[in-house]
């Protein structure tokens, strides 16, 4: 089949596919005398093992790992086993840091109620969020295994935040940011 049935087939778009092949997940294809890749069937059976990879939480590299484990040596559920735990161990670390980032937000918030917006004073930013009370979270979470440090505020103030390892940012910071006024006088 052509990459755009396989597309329709699937559910993804050609460009997904073409980024799964050149990302070593999916194989590269026959090509017919006209250039047009041709899939066999074992690529949709393929590319639905690596949607369901992905939904549990293993990244293209580790999929690509485990395929070249079942191409080597045959079944790869050791191997998936071992990277499954190290996620949930993962998630288990993250969990523990959100409910300490909630605690620390709750407390921020209580404080907040009891000030007085007209006693803040004009050389701090927001007298509701302390500059000399930085949460003491773990910097582990600012610094995942290979990837760079986050430029997350939180992070860059000592505290930590679960990281995106691709890009070193926060995962957390995907809100969109709070409109911030223009600078410069008052019309």
């Amino acid at each position: 089949m052509r990459i755009g049935e396989l597309a329709a087939r699937t559910g993804l778009t050609t460009k997904t596919l073409r980024f799964y092949e050149s990302a070593g997940v999916l194989p590269a294809p026959q090509r017919r005398p006209s250039g047009y890749r041709a899939y066999d069937e074992g690529a949709v059976d393929r590319l639905a093992f690596v949607r369901a990879a992905q939904a549990a939480g293993l990244t293209l590299a580790e999929i690509r790992d485990v395929i070249a484990v079942r191409d080597g040596v045959g079944a790869p559920c050791h191997h998936v086993v071992a990277l499954l735990d190290a996620h949930a161990a993962d998630l288990d670390r993250r969990i523990a840091e959100l409910v300490t980032l909630r605690a620390d937000v709750e407390r921020l918030r209580r404080r907040a109620g009891t000030l007085d917006p007209a006693t803040c004073s004009p050389a701090a930013v927001c007298q509701v969020i302390p500059t000399d009370a930085v949460p003491k979270l773990s910097r582990s979470a600012s610094v995942a295994v290979g990837a760079a440090p986050s430029r997350h505020p939180r992070a860059a103030a000592g505290a930590g935040c679960p990281t995106d390892s691709s890009a070193g940012r926060c995962r957390t910071a995907r809100r969109p940011p709070h409109p911030i006024p223009p600078r410069g006088p008052a019309p």
